[in-house]
């Protein structure tokens, strides 16, 4: 495809220290954007320093988004809890401008990737929580991220119900996925349909019900899963029906 109709992805800095750090070549972005490469879009980078309507004005350029990880947490206040002692510290920047895109994208039925900490946005954005941190509150979690000394994140299984997006793109009822999280959903927000769940009950995938547009949230890492399958098809699905949206236009 030449670029003048190349599928163009939308993807948030991961925090606004990190993108006025200069960070925008850092390894964990690039993960994201060879990721949307190889499945045969252009990534877009969406800076966390604009201000609503310069955000509201390149969404509409864009044909879909992929809200990435942080190291962030989502503010409690916006699912009206205290802050546990081991919630990280929030980047209201951030949260401002997943939450424009996301209102871009419903309006405008594009389609949108939620990964980790974009996941857990996601939810809260329709209404849900979250566990503010797996080991503490949680009787008996498993690993779901790297210990101290670790290289590699902890990989787990995931069961993942009939008749869900992930299980048609995984191909069956369950995967391998990799982990690398201290918080996760709690209560799914408004028509969030829980379509993944890890041994230990954590809920690991949300697909928007709602109405026909494709959003779909996973609590693992599928840009950092080089040559998995399943992983490569979340993101030709999202392009897909970015492609697809563009032509409803």
């Amino acid at each position: 495809m030449d670029s003048a109709n190349r599928i163009r992805i939308g993807v948030p800095f991961r925090t606004l220290a990190e993108e006025r750090a200069g960070e925008a070549k850092s390894k964990k972005i690039e993960y994201y954007y060879r990721a949307i490469r190889e499945a045969g879009a252009e990534p877009v980078a969406v800076s966390l320093a604009q201000d609503v309507a310069a955000v509201r004005k390149l969404a509409e350029s864009l044909d879909g988004f992929v809200l990435t990880g942080s190291p962030s947490d989502v503010n409690p206040a916006r699912y009206h809890e205290q802050r546990h002692a081991h919630t990280a510290v929030s980047d209201a920047a951030r949260e401002q401008t997943d939450r424009t895109l996301i209102d871009h994208a419903l309006a405008a039925r594009k389609p949108v990737l939620g990964i980790c900490y974009g996941h857990q946005l996601l939810n809260v954005y329709f209404g849900g929580t979250l566990i503010q941190d797996i080991p503490s509150e949680l009787p008996q979690p498993l690993q779901h991220a790297k210990q101290d000394g670790e290289t590699r994140d902890p990989e787990h299984t995931v069961k993942l119900e009939p008749g869900s997006r992930v299980a048609a793109l995984a191909g069956g009822a369950q995967a391998r996925v990799n982990s690398s999280h201290h918080q996760s959903v709690r209560e799914p927000g408004k028509n969030l349909r829980v379509t993944a769940h890890a041994p230990d009950g954590v809920i690991e995938a949300l697909e928007w019900t709602g109405d026909g547009n494709w959003i779909l949230g996973v609590q693992w890492h599928p840009e950092r899963m080089e040559g998995d399958a399943f992983a490569a098809a979340l993101f030709r699905e999202l392009v897909v029906a970015a492609r697809q949206a563009t032509v409803k236009s």
